[in-house]
């Protein structure tokens, strides 16, 4: 069973930035696409940005858009997720997926099961 582990979370004032980390377990890393995702308290989970296993394709929500750069580093099994200009609306905890699908060029559906434990941004105003 593939392990994601999540990182880099933390407290920042809004307007700063942080770089969130999922490493990822297992050999196959790169045959996959990576997805963040967040979930607010008393919200449901929702999309941020993805990425294919190539890199060469990438989505956001609206929501994060020329504020957030997902990457990924195949050799290290490793999806990060740059935050700049945070916003204390993007407080939620972060988690990853693995494996799921890229569809209608804007959206990424997540692979069920496949997610790491999450780790908690709090921006404040």
């Amino acid at each position: 069973q593939v392990q994601l582990v999540e990182s880099g979370g933390g407290l920042v004032q809004a307007g700063g930035s942080l770089r969130l980390s999922c490493a990822a377990s297992g050999r196959t890393f790169s045959s996959y696409a990576m997805g963040w995702f967040r979930q607010a308290p008393g919200k449901e989970r929702e999309f941020v940005a993805a990425i294919s296993w190539s890199g060469i394709s990438i989505y956001y929500a609206d929501s994060v858009k020329g504020r957030f750069t997902i990457s990924r580093d195949n050799a290290k099994n490793t999806v990060y997720l740059q935050m700049n200009s945070l916003k204390p609306e993007d407080t939620a905890v972060y988690y990853c997926n693995q494996g799921g699908s890229m569809v209608d060029n804007s959206d990424y559906r997540p692979r069920a099961g496949y997610w790491g434990q999450g780790t908690q941004v709090t921006v404040s105003s």
